[in-house]
């Protein structure tokens, strides 16, 4: 199944934004690697927003706590990081490549 991640961080004063933003260094590397094993499909950081959007493609939701619990940034500042998720599925007869209407 496929689900959208979407990760929202905010930083305590004791942790400066640069420390933050190589923690999220850190973490797009990781998930960079984990796209390539084959569980992340696409990742997306939101433009001037603490914010990053996760695909994921998953056949079982325990694999999904096993890959929250491993994230550094989870392990270090969970209580500052909250996770929505939202299974998705593609629609009938869409084709990825063509924008609605056309």
């Amino acid at each position: 199944m496929i689900y959208l991640l979407d990760f929202r961080v905010d930083y305590a004063a004791r942790r400066s934004q640069e420390e933050l933003l190589a923690r999220w260094s850190e973490e797009a590397t990781r998930a960079l690697n984990s796209a390539k094993a084959g569980a992340i499909l696409d990742l997306w950081k939101c433009v001037g927003q603490r914010r990053v959007l996760v695909i994921v493609e998953l056949d079982r939701l325990d694999r999904l706590d096993h890959l929250l619990r491993e994230l550094p940034i989870m392990r270090e500042c969970g209580d500052q990081l909250r996770v929505d998720l939202t299974p998705l599925r593609r629609l009938a007869g869409t084709d990825a490549a063509q924008a609605p209407g056309e």
